[in-house]
């Protein structure tokens, strides 16, 4: 009697199929998280731009109604826009009020182009004493 041992041609050839699969779907996974963390990473770098934008406000630069823009790295565009703030409280007078309120609006923009552009966006309120 003569019995061979060994893995078929067929046997190989589905093998083969599995591990190809396999690897095909591990490096789809891999380059899913690489793409992930470079997104997670933009966005940081936006909204670092966009806390000290918003720091700088009334500190660095007046805190006075107006808007100023510019550009950082080469690649994140920013936009603040300063403007008087009334808020909707009964009972509020701003002619009687010692402070000022501002809004403080900072939004960084970022993308290849106009129609996949990533935004961040922050907004806060500022006061200030009134000058008498």
């Amino acid at each position: 009697m003569n019995k061979q041992r060994g893995f078929s041609l067929l046997e190989i050839l589905i093998a083969f199929s599995i591990l190809a699969l396999s690897l095909g779907i591990l490096l789809k996974i891999f380059s899913a998280g690489v793409n992930t963390a470079s997104v997670a990473e933009e966005y940081t770098t936006a909204v670092q731009i966009a806390e000290s934008l918003m720091a700088q406000t009334g500190v660095e630069t007046p805190l006075q109604q107006g808007e100023t823009s510019g550009v950082e790295n080469e690649r994140y565009h920013w936009l603040v826009s300063v403007s008087p703030f009334t808020p909707s409280i009964e009972n509020f007078d701003p002619a009687t009020s010692a402070v000022l309120l501002f809004k403080v609006y900072v939004m960084v923009t970022w993308g290849d182009d106009q129609a996949s552009d990533r935004r961040v966006e922050l907004t806060t309120l500022r006061l200030v004493n009134k000058t008498l």
